[in-house]
């Protein structure tokens, strides 16, 4: 069963998702791809969704949250792998595309389709992934959020 919860940010009502015990999705409402492939989920209040928001709470202060919040990826093992690597980009900080696909020796185009469908947005930092010229591309909760989730962590 996945187990959903709201939370109003500053930037619009964010979708939580869980198996139990590990976030395993995370979107803005309006997000393309907004709750993945979950077909049936129940609203319900879970510790993992009190942590998840303590996080949150952190970051829409503009602040580092340094907490660690367990996350369960559902998705192929490409995606899975380049999901990862958003996971190590630091709070603040952007990569490319091409950064990535030299890591996991593909293509950026790859990496940025398995991007594109992130199901944990902002603790798994899509946002911080950026074109090869600089440039703000694609994002699933659209550029303009993007651009205020990178306000918020100081990147010019």
């Amino acid at each position: 069963m996945t187990y959903i919860w709201k939370y109003s940010s500053p930037l619009g009502v964010i979708t939580l998702a869980s198996d139990g015990d590990n976030i395993t999705g995370l979107w803005f409402e309006r997000q393309k791809h907004y709750l993945g492939d979950v077909k049936e989920y129940q609203e319900k209040h879970l510790t993992i969704f009190d942590k998840t928001i303590k996080w949150l709470d952190i970051y829409f202060k503009a602040e580092n949250p340094n907490i660690k919040i367990p996350i369960k990826f559902n998705g192929t093992d490409f995606r899975c792998k380049v999901w990862n690597e958003l996971t190590k980009i630091p709070y603040g900080k952007v990569i490319s595309y091409g950064d990535i696909a030299k890591t996991l020796k593909t293509s950026a185009r790859a990496v940025g389709n398995a991007v594109g469908y992130n199901p944990i947005s902002i603790i798994v930092p899509c946002h911080r992934v950026i074109g090869s010229d600089g440039s703000l591309t694609g994002y699933a909760g659209g550029l303009n959020i993007k651009k205020e989730l990178l306000k918020l962590e100081k990147v010019k």
